[in-house]
């Protein structure tokens, strides 16, 4: 088996492993790839270390790899750095900040981005309030 058989086959236990909430498990299979640069590894390792979920709970080690996993483009990840700002969890609340990482995921057409920068443009939140660009974000949602 090659080594990339290999990665995919530590990555696909490892998620697995996290969705039926073995955290330690899936810890023990995904940290080795998310240092080695694996996105969904590593947006999996910042879910676990900011609930506590497999160990103890850490806002800064879950700010490190939600970030690591948003810089390569992973949308769902863009958009938990993006709420991470919004709300200011493990990071100083910055609406700018939160609006680029939605707008990030929300060009990827992530909905719940979509729908969040909506928001924001509605109630000014990071931005100047802009009724056309929130309805806008608001139809590419869907809504």
């Amino acid at each position: 088996m090659s080594s990339t058989e290999d990665t995919q086959m530590s990555l696909e236990s490892g998620i697995a492993a996290f969705e039926a909430k073995h955290f330690s498990t899936a810890m023990q299979l995904l940290s080795p790839l998310a240092e080695a640069g694996n996105a969904e590894a590593q947006y999996r390792l910042a879910i676990m270390c900011q609930n506590g979920l497999g160990v103890a709970q850490n806002q800064a080690l879950g700010v490190k790899w939600m970030r690591a996993a948003a810089e390569q483009g992973l949308a769902i990840a863009q958009h938990g750095l993006g709420f991470m700002y919004l709300e200011g969890e493990g990071v100083e609340k910055d609406g700018e900040q939160a609006v680029a990482w939605f707008r990030k995921a929300a060009e990827q057409g992530l909905v719940g981005s979509q729908a969040t920068l909506g928001r924001m443009y509605e109630e000014g939140i990071g931005v100047e309030q802009d009724a056309e660009e929130a309805r806008k974000w608001y139809e590419k949602a869907g809504f």
